[in-house]
């Protein structure tokens, strides 16, 4: 499974395409006519939507360079203040480096003109435009310095990503999306200053994609001290699901969590054990496990477990692994959700 589509809602908010709703208007379908959309909508209230910015649109030209298609959004919307998400999509080609940095100045030096910014979503490509794993950013500390208001912040690519000098009273939420998460970008978020930061959501991915993260990268997280507001906690589509659920049973972060999120990834009968076994997740408000590989059998036996006492327990999206015979040997593969 790779990214095959883009968001639908962010932050609660539908989305809505700003192209689209720019076509409408040149069309002379004005905002109360016609039948109900997210356009429609964010037409006669931006802040109603989280507005998606990209290029494609049939039928509509707009500019190359990443600082005149936002200043022709903010001139669109009316009252840019009032815009409270944005899901930036392909602005630019292929999402590398350099022309990622185009997108994320021309951000910052708008900034003050998205005084209501309250969440943002950089870089939500499908497969069809750019895999994960070449999605290449430069550092984005910046951008999410530079929006003061923000509270959730969430960026898919992670492969050259920085964030060494993250630092913001408000963020609530801090999700990092992609195929391989690096140790280095892990050590670099464990690092930053987030007092506010309840919700941290990390794709740990597989060693073939960079994600080289282990728990001594995360050790200021395990152990509670590098975000004390920390309540949800997300190690989403990891190579070694098993490996840091252990690691979690014994970690003092997870007394304090009222989410654990473990989805996506390659939960096997031989972790129900530790799982079960210990009594921390027992305590736990939600545990997410959805796309497994769990046995019916053990599936009951842990949905049973952790039900009775008391936690939500998502165990949807049973997966098979995959079987190869080659030369008489059997090799057994058990794969994340996002790979390529």
């Amino acid at each position: 499974m790779t990214f095959s589509t883009h968001r639908t809602e962010l932050a609660g908010l539908p989305v809505a395409g700003y192209l689209e709703a720019r076509h409408l208007v040149r069309g002379g379908e004005a905002a109360p006519h016609g039948a109900p959309s997210p356009e429609r909508d964010g037409l006669a209230d931006p802040g109603s939507v989280a507005w998606r910015l990209d290029r494609y649109c049939r039928g509509e030209e707009v500019p190359e360079d990443p600082r005149e298609y936002l200043e022709g959004f903010l001139e669109f919307v009316g009252a840019p203040a009032a815009v409270r998400a944005l899901v930036v999509g392909g602005l630019v080609e292929g999402f590398d480096v350099g022309s990622s940095d185009a997108v994320r100045d021309a951000l910052v030096e708008l900034a003050p003109r998205l005084p209501g910014l309250r969440s943002l979503f950089y870089a939500d490509l499908t497969f069809e435009e750019c895999e994960a794993s070449w999605i290449e950013h430069g550092d984005l500390s910046r951008l999410v310095n530079a929006f003061p208001g923000l509270v959730g912040f969430a960026v898919r690519g992670t492969a050259r990503l920085g964030l060494e000098a993250l630092e913001h009273d408000g963020l609530r939420r801090l999700a990092l999306q992609g195929g391989g998460l690096p140790g280095r970008l892990t050590r670099e978020v464990v690092s930053s200053r987030l007092p506010a930061l309840e919700h941290l959501e990390l794709w740990l991915g597989t060693e073939d994609y960079g994600g080289d993260t282990t728990a001594e990268d995360l050790a200021p997280v395990l152990s509670g001290e590098a975000f004390p507001a920390l309540r949800s906690l997300g190690l989403r589509n990891a190579e070694h699901t098993g490996a840091w659920v252990r690691v979690l049973a014994e970690a003092p972060v997870t007394r304090g969590l009222h989410t654990l999120d473990l989805s996506l990834g390659t939960l096997r009968d031989k972790d129900v054990a530790p799982l079960l076994g210990s009594p921390v997740f027992r305590g736990l408000g939600k545990l997410d496990l959805h796309h497994h590989y769990l046995s019916e059998e053990a599936e009951k036996e842990v949905r049973a477990a952790l039900a009775g006492a008391g936690v939500e327990v998502d165990l949807s999206e049973r997966e098979e692994p995959e079987v190869d015979t080659y030369d008489g040997e059997t090799e057994t593969y058990y794969y994340t959700a996002v790979s390529e």
